[in-house]
């Protein structure tokens, strides 16, 4: 059944005078066409006193009522970034006649403007919008396939604006993207095997970047000293380069986590902030309490996703792990990173002697941090000086500790094997200690000053050099390969897609990571 004109043009069909209503009635009883209305209502103008942004709005209204007809097919990712064909674009004469179709009071003036509508394609929901400059620059250049980096020359601009506008619009929808590509499967191989296949997809690809391993610090876990030079400028820009075209080959979104010793230590780390920024690669920072003119000149650049410190435990127990002073001074760091808005999270190292701190330390940052949380010791480098909780008392504090984050919203979940108890209490599982499990080679990999990348940083686990090879060639390489298959002990366990316990640990107690799992996992 044909929809009548006054269901197509609601607004517009109210705001005819009575002699331009009489008219227009006589043009619905002709079968005038919707597609026609806007013409109409043009015509009419000429000889009629009629609102000049009726004929805009009725190309607003029509365009609605199409976008709603739609029956949209079934979507599939394609094999490379497209327009979404749903999408319309009007330019009209009048603003806002957005906010006028919401039912908002006030006249339009005439002044041009150029509306997007479309579907949706994951939803399906009918949305609109005002175009803006960032949304018609994505459109141009996917439209056009144009060269991002000429784009961007032209423009005067770093490349990562034009890369920022094109992932705004597939998050909006405007676009439709390739489906990353960073994927790894879990099947058990035993037959009597109770873990399904799972199919994992990172969306989000993490660089740990330790520049320098210069440190204002010596802490008594530390798990590597070793003497590297910094990172220079020239070969930091193409490291950042390559993690750029890292993400844009497998279509993932990437982030920069700058590391050290403490990278504010690196003569050129507001330089390698802004580089990273410039290639819309999302900056955070692992490092020790700063000023806060330091603070200031980061934020001038990018606010960083977070800044990450460490604590140890209470007081007596955290300085003589990192230092006499240190725990006043982060504490007095973290009320400044809440001044300056910067999110903030504590991570402490998990050992035998500091597990009864654990909650008195959550409980006493629960007003000062935005997130806490913990990874048990790796016994290597210095920390094989102290001790890894095993499976019995381990078991013990994630049953407190999943208790006592129920009042606390600062503690978060991360290691692994947290997933064992809240399988035994039938709660939903996390993903982990890197949203997948173990993480390492897959969505994340460390990277030291001297270019050698490792599946992860808690221990030895090299798997490329990027000055022998790229990133891509090394992510590809046999040795990164094993890192994310994981432990083979872990591969007929029911958790292992949210878990694999940690490679690192496992080596800490001289076992083979990828044959002999976690000690200290507790599953029934």
């Amino acid at each position: 059944m044909r929809a009548e004109l006054p269901e197509i043009f609601p607004l517009c069909w109210e705001r005819l005078p009575p002699d331009c209503l009489a008219a227009a009635e006589a043009a619905r009883a002709e079968a005038l066409m919707s597609v026609e209305f806007p013409q109409f209502l043009n015509e009419l103008q000429a000889s009629r006193e009629l609102p000049g942004y009726l004929p805009d709005l009725a190309r607003l209204e029509l365009g609605r009522f199409q976008l709603r007809s739609q029956t949209l097919p079934a979507q599939t990712p394609p094999d490379e970034c497209l327009v979404n064909p749903t999408l319309a674009l009007l330019e009209v004469g009048w603003r806002p006649l957005l906010t006028l179709a919401a039912g908002k009071s006030g006249e339009p003036e005439a002044v041009p403007e150029r509306l997007l509508l479309w579907r949706h394609p994951h939803s399906g929901e009918a949305l609109e919008s005002v175009a803006e400059p960032a949304d018609l620059l994505a459109l141009k250049v996917t439209a056009e396939q144009l060269d991002r980096r000429s784009v961007a020359d032209a423009g005067g601009q770093p490349v990562g604006v034009v890369d920022a506008a094109l992932d705004r619009a597939v998050t909006q929808g405007l676009l439709l993207a390739p489906a990353a590509t960073l994927t790894r499967s879990f099947a058990g191989s035993s037959p009597a095997s109770a873990l399904a296949e799972a199919k994992q997809r990172a969306e989000v690809f993490t660089l740990q970047w330790h520049i320098t391993h210069r440190c204002d610090l010596h802490c008594r876990h530390c798990y590597d000293r070793s003497n590297q030079e910094d990172v220079s400028l020239a070969r930091g820009l193409e490291i950042l380069d390559q993690m750029r075209d890292f993400c844009r080959q497998h279509h993932v979104s990437g982030q920069v986590s700058f590391s050290g010793g403490n990278p504010f230590l690196h003569p050129d780390f507001p330089a390698l902030y802004q580089a990273a920024c410039d290639r819309n690669l999302t900056p955070a920072i692992l490092g020790n309490p700063v000023g806060p003119d330091q603070l200031d000149e980061i934020l001038k650049i990018h606010r960083p996703a977070f800044f990450q410190v460490s604590l140890e435990g209470l007081q007596e127990h955290n300085d003589a792990i990192r230092g006499r002073g240190n725990f006043s001074a982060v504490l007095a760091f973290l009320d400044l990173l809440r001044e300056k808005n910067i999110y903030s999270m504590v991570m402490l190292t998990l050992t035998r002697a500091n597990l009864d701190q654990v909650l008195p330390l959550a409980e006493l940052l629960r007003e000062r941090v935005d997130l806490f949380t913990y990874n048990r010791l790796a016994m290597v480098g210095e920390g094989a000086s102290l001790a890894s909780p095993g499976p019995e008392e381990y078991r013990a504090l994630c049953s407190d500790y999943l208790e006592a984050r129920k009042s606390n919203p600062v503690m978060a979940l991360k290691d692994s094997l947290l997933n064992i108890e809240l399988d035994a209490r039938s709660e939903p599982l996390f993903g982990g200690c890197t949203g997948f499990g173990c993480g390492a080679a897959f969505n994340f990999v460390s990277l030291l000053p001297d270019g050698q990348v490792h599946a992860c940083r808690k221990f030895p686990s090299p798997i490329g050099n990027l000055k022998q090879q790229d990133l891509a060639e090394t992510y590809a390489s046999e040795t990164a390969k094993a890192y994310r298959r994981g432990c083979r002990e872990c591969e007929d366990c029911r958790l292992r897609a949210n878990c694999g316990g940690c490679l690192a640990v496992a080596y800490g107690f001289g076992l083979d990571p990828l044959k002999k799992k976690d000690p200290a996992c507790f599953i029934c």
